[in-house]
């Protein structure tokens, strides 16, 4: 459920992203997908080609734009551009032609380089400018400075991209080390402030014989930052300048212990120029990232600083995104397990649940599952899924958990009048707009066979395993999901569980993702299920996840229980 949300917000989100980077470029800028279509603009864009959006988005970049000197259609074999495009790589240009909504030609330099569009998904970055108004027929000139630029944009756009597009904080940082290494460096450093204050040198990357070499004895923790010490790291860490700085600055008698830690980084690395910036959000200084050259020819000038601190300013509200979310993810998946119940012990019956939250901290707090003893001796088993996401989500759930426990256990009455009366709560007194679930009851008969009575609102159904490797799908007793207001009635489907069998119960998360049918989803699951059908049940769930390798686009919630090989009488009750 929350996976097809997901697949029609996704491109949405992305779309909306890009276009947001592309309007930090002072130069007209567009995006292409792997196949050459456009899908995002810039308003330097629209101004310089005289287009608006809508009339360029979905159109193939190359039969609408590139042009030969005479206005002339250009076979792709012929187009520098299209050429560039097509080997993947970062290459540069001038002297071709974009035509314009009236057919006059726009004369541009431009600048490509591999750029990811949507979930890692491949695309294009296309940078141009031009020095002239546009005129038919005419050519640009040759302006190595603009192409200078162009080349600091385009990082500047992808920076933005590419640290925005994850929430992870260790993988920002490692998208960020591939960012300016080597194209800046060959050597980055990243000192970050911790929560409690404290300074921890991060990441000490080396760009050396085409790889990204970390340098993990130089990484730890640090000293903490001097109060005014004029020293270029210490001031980057207080947020007050970005500064070069050079082996010489840190030979005289150091004035803290970060001081010490810088000098025995130049001694250790052979950096001859080093730039350093604050690495700042909008509401404190997060750390500090040093750009060093050592193999590298030249140093660092006002020039470079201006772009370093450029690249630590995105770097900074990337950062503090990513921390905020997994505060919030942290305090979301705690809430969430607390939330989730422990197993009750039913002789005879094994049982066992598995939680897998999701990456994506806006992905947590909506699955659950439950299993309770209910006032005749039988067993209440719940698996569920509350339509959103995040604490709304859990505490949506712990409102829904809990009123279902009160139903069960207050009214000796079939699942389906249990769900239907919760049904009817859920809008007048819940937070919940929507949620799916299945409610069963597992009970011995009189002849000692396991039976299970269920009703399935709107969740994805029950798969029951025999020892002998058969899986089908209970589908029966299907209806509505919750909170649709329909007020349908609802139904029950019984069936008697045979001996050694293993059933599982289970959120969506576990057999949706982008890409992929549900129904798809469904047969990989049954048949990984079937195959495991010998083991026994702690065993089967580890193994049934690492085979089934859920997506990770949404929660999972599994709950699994299998009955004894041979049946017997019912237990004695006094």
């Amino acid at each position: 459920m929350a996976g097809q949300d997901n697949a029609a917000a996704g491109p949405a989100r992305a779309s909306g992203r890009l276009t947001a980077a592309l309007e930090a470029i002072k130069a007209g800028a567009y995006v292409v997908d792997g196949q050459g279509r456009i899908v995002a603009v810039n308003s330097h864009t629209e101004l310089l080609l005289d287009r608006v959006a809508a009339d360029l988005l979905g159109q193939d970049a190359h039969d609408l734009l590139h042009r030969g000197p005479q206005g002339q259609l250009l076979p792709a074999t012929q187009c520098s551009m299209r050429q560039a495009f097509h080997a993947g790589l970062p290459a540069q240009g001038h002297g071709d032609h974009f035509a314009r909504r009236d057919g006059s030609l726009l004369p541009v330099s431009w600048l490509i380089t591999p750029y990811a569009v949507c979930d890692g998904e491949a695309g294009t970055l296309v940078v141009f400018h031009t020095e002239h108004t546009p005129h038919p027929h005419t050519r640009p000139r040759q302006d190595p400075e603009s192409l200078s630029e162009l080349q600091r944009l385009a990082l500047l756009a992808e920076t933005t991209t590419r640290l925005t597009a994850t929430l992870d904080v260790d993988e920002a940082l490692r998208r960020l080390v591939d960012l300016v290494l080597p194209r800046l460096a060959d050597w980055a450093v990243i000192d970050l402030i911790t929560e409690r204050d404290e300074v921890w040198r991060t990441a000490v990357v080396q760009a050396a014989d085409g790889r990204l070499i970390p340098h993990e004895d130089l990484q730890g923790p640090m000293p903490p930052v001097p109060e005014r010490s004029p020293m270029p790291l210490s001031r980057a860490l207080r947020g007050v300048a970005s500064t070069l700085a050079g082996p010489e600055t840190y030979q005289r008698a150091p004035d803290s212990g970060i001081a010490v830690e810088q000098r025995r980084l130049f001694d250790a690395t052979g950096i001859h120029s080093a730039a350093i910036a604050p690495i700042r959000s909008t509401r404190e200084v997060l750390g500090a990232l040093t750009l060093g050259r050592a193999e590298q020819p030249g140093y660092f000038t006002a020039a470079d600083l201006t772009l370093l601190e450029d690249i630590a300013r995105r770097a900074g509200l990337a950062l503090d995104n990513a921390r905020l979310y997994q505060r919030q993810r942290k305090v979301a998946e705690t809430m969430q397990n607390h939330l989730l119940p422990q197993m009750p012990r039913v002789p005879g019956l094994e049982m066992t649940v598995r939680y897998l939250p999701a990456p994506d901290a806006s992905q947590v707090g909506g699955d659950w599952y439950d299993a309770f003893t209910l006032s005749d001796g039988a067993t209440a088993l719940v698996i569920g899924d509350v339509v959103g996401h995040d604490l709304e989500a859990a505490a949506g759930m712990a409102q829904l958990r809990n009123m279902l426990r009160a139903y069960a256990w207050g009214h000796h009455e079939p699942p389906s009048r249990i769900i239907q009366r919760l049904d009817e709560a859920i809008m007048p007194i819940t937070d919940v707009t929507m949620a799916t679930l299945i409610f069963a009851r597992i009970s011995r008969t009189d002849t000692g066979h396991w039976q299970l009575t269920w009703t399935n609102a709107g969740h994805p159904p029950p798969l029951l395993v025999t020892r002998d490797g058969l899986a089908h799908y209970l589908t029966d007793g299907h209806g509505l999901l919750l909170g649709t207001g329909a007020g349908t009635t609802r139904r029950d489907a019984t069936v008697v569980l045979p001996p050694g069998c293993t059933l599982l119960l289970y959120t969506d998360g576990l057999v949706e993702a982008p890409g992929r049918t549900l129904d798809d989803g469904l047969n990989r699951l049954r048949q990984h299920a079937a195959a495991l059908a010998h083991r026994r049940l702690p065993s089967y769930t580890d193994h049934l996840l690492h085979r089934v390798h859920p997506p990770g686009h949404d929660d999972v919630a599994l709950l699994a229980l299998q009955t004894p090989l041979a049946e017997g009488p019912p237990p004695h009750q006094p």
